[in-house]
Parts: C-alpha cells; sequence; structure tokens
C-alpha cells in the first residue's frame, strides 16, 4: 500500500462506518503474472496495523475463475458476446479516440473469420447510461461512441476488471462503493453489464486521486513509497487532511482508536474537494502535505 490507496481506502471505511454498514475487502488480483508473491498478505497486516477492522472474509478475485465464466457464458447466450483477436496496434490504426483512448470500431462485431479463440468482447449499444455520482454530480456515458466494444475476457483467459467487480459486487451484496476518479468513466460500463446480468445497482462515490509532482497517478509504477506500519497516526492524518477533513492537531498524539473514532464521528463527504493535480512526494518512507 502506498498513500494513494490509503486515502481511497480511508474514505471508504469512513464512508462504510459513519453509515453503520460493512466494509469489505476484496483482493483483485485477477493477474496474477503481476501480483508479487505475499502481497495481499502484507496488504492485511498494513491494514490492521492503520487500525482498520474488515466484516466478513477477503475475497480473491483470482479464485473467482468459474464465477466470472457463468456470468460470461449467461451473457454468450443471449447472443452479446463475440470472440475478437484485433491487435492493440490493429485497433489504434483504425480507431478514432473515445474517453479512455482508441475506441474499439467494431472489426470482428459480424463475426470473425480468425477462429473462435481470442479475446472475448460484449456488444454495446449507444443508449444513455447515466447515474449520479455522490461527489461528481449527475454523469452520462453513451458507450457505443465514448467506449466502444469492451473485453470481458483477455485473449490470455484472464478475466477483465470490468466482469469480475460487477460479479462480486452482486455476490457481495454491494450497496455503495467507494473507490478513485480514474474509475469514474467505467461505472457506466459496468452498470450496463449489471442490466445484463440482472444485478441492481449500488450507489457511487469517486474519491479525488492523489498524484505526484509531473501530475501522475500515485502508484507503484510511478515511484510511490510505501506505507510505513510504524507511523499509522501521521500518515492517517494527512489522508485524512487529502479528503478534506480536518482532524485536530493533538491527535497526532492519540492512539489508532481515538483517531478513528473522531474520523467516524466527524466524517463529512461534502468537504471533499475534487482535485486532479494534487502534488505529492514520492520520496521517503511516508505521505508529505502537497
Amino acid at each position: 500500500m502506498h498513500f494513494g490507496s490509503l486515502v481511497t481506502a480511508v474514505g471508504s471505511y469512513l464512508e462504510a462506518r459513519s453509515r453503520h454498514g460493512k466494509w469489505l475487502i476484496r483482493m483483485e488480483n485477477l493477474d496474477a503474472a503481476r501480483e508479487a508473491p505475499g502481497a495481499s498478505e502484507e496488504i492485511l497486516r498494513m491494514i490492521e496495523a492503520l487500525g482498520m477492522e474488515w466484516d466478513g472474509k477477503p475475497i480473491y478475485q483470482n479464485q473467482q475463475d468459474a464465477t466470472y465464466r457463468a456470468a460470461l457464458c449467461a451473457l454468450e447466450n443471449c447472443g452479446l458476446v463475440y470472440p475478437c483477436l484485433c491487435s492493440r496496434k490493429e485497433i489504434a490504426d483504425s480507431s478514432i479516440r473515445g474517453i479512455e483512448g482508441p475506441i474499439y470500431p467494431g472489426t470482428c462485431r459480424a463475426g470473425s473469420d480468425k477462429g473462435q479463440t481470442g479475446a472475448r468482447r460484449l456488444k454495446t449499444d449507444n443508449n444513455p447510461i447515466e447515474f449520479t455520482d455522490a461527489l461528481h454530480g449527475r454523469m452520462q456515458q453513451r458507450l457505443e461512441s465514448d467506449v466502444g466494444d469492451f473485453v470481458l475476457r483477455r485473449a490470455d483467459g484472464v478475466f477483465a476488471y470490468q466482469l469480475a467487480v460487477v460479479v462480486d459486487d452482486a455476490a457481495q451484496g454491494v450497496t455503495h462503493v467507494v473507490r478513485g476518479e480514474d474509475l469514474l468513466n467505467s461505472t457506466p460500463r459496468q452498470i450496463y453489464l449489471q442490466r445484463l446480468l440482472g444485478y441492481s445497482t449500488p450507489l457511487y462515490m469517486h474519491l479525488p486521486v492523489v498524484t505526484n509532482a509531473r501530475g501522475e497517478k500515485l502508484s507503484k509504477q510511478t515511484g510511490a513509497a510505501p506505507l510505513d506500519a510504524s507511523r499509522p497516526i501521521p500518515q492517517l492524518m494527512e489522508a485524512l487532511r487529502f479528503l478534506g477533513q480536518m482532524p485536530p492537531a493533538e491527535l497526532v498524539r492519540a492512539n489508532v482508536k481515538t483517531l478513528w473514532e473522531w474520523a467516524i464521528s466527524s466524517w463529512k463527504p461534502e468537504a471533499i474537494t475534487l482535485r486532479m493535480n494534487i502534488g505529492h512526494d514520492t520520496e521517503g518512507t511516508g505521505p508529505e502535505s502537497g
């Protein structure tokens, strides 16, 4: 975990606990080849060190293939999924750009002559998908023109994030999703899948993401420093400040339990400032003011 993931965890934890709800842990480790050995256990230890308590057993996406496969089969049986062997270069060369990159031009939609292997794409339409985000307000997207038919399972057999989180949310009975605003544009795709699969749609809150001095989202790839398990209080207080909360300075000398009691009772999501270019120092062992 780094400061960016801490901010999202703190926001979701406070939203759940302030509503007397459950806070669920899910390890979104679909691509086993990219997961460092022991990473999931290290994350759980860090969450415990930060004084955060989860409900139920953590869910590991790399153990849910059968559930995702069943959902994919249901969509295939409705004629909504088709195989695609187009490469990224082919898509980039023959596409216009949408909200997140090249829009798939539908090359294989009418039937591919390249066999039945490859990725699996979901047919979209251009009916507006609308939802109200708790922080961003009313949002609308037309999938066919803004995103295009999107992948549900990659050619190597790994299920896509969009399908996995929709199936998991339904299985876990999730009613409120709190996550980073870098996933805001993904929400209409997930709502579309929820409707096709007969699932209910949760309420959404997309928190501001932490970026470094270059404006890049804080992540392992952009050099984010790991959290320090021996310094939970200052790191939690910095995350609270980033989310617009104003913890009293004297809480820096309190214990973790006392800090959480204050944070839960004082949680005001309306104080969050939506900002895409907040600077953050990626050097050292912990977060700094930016």
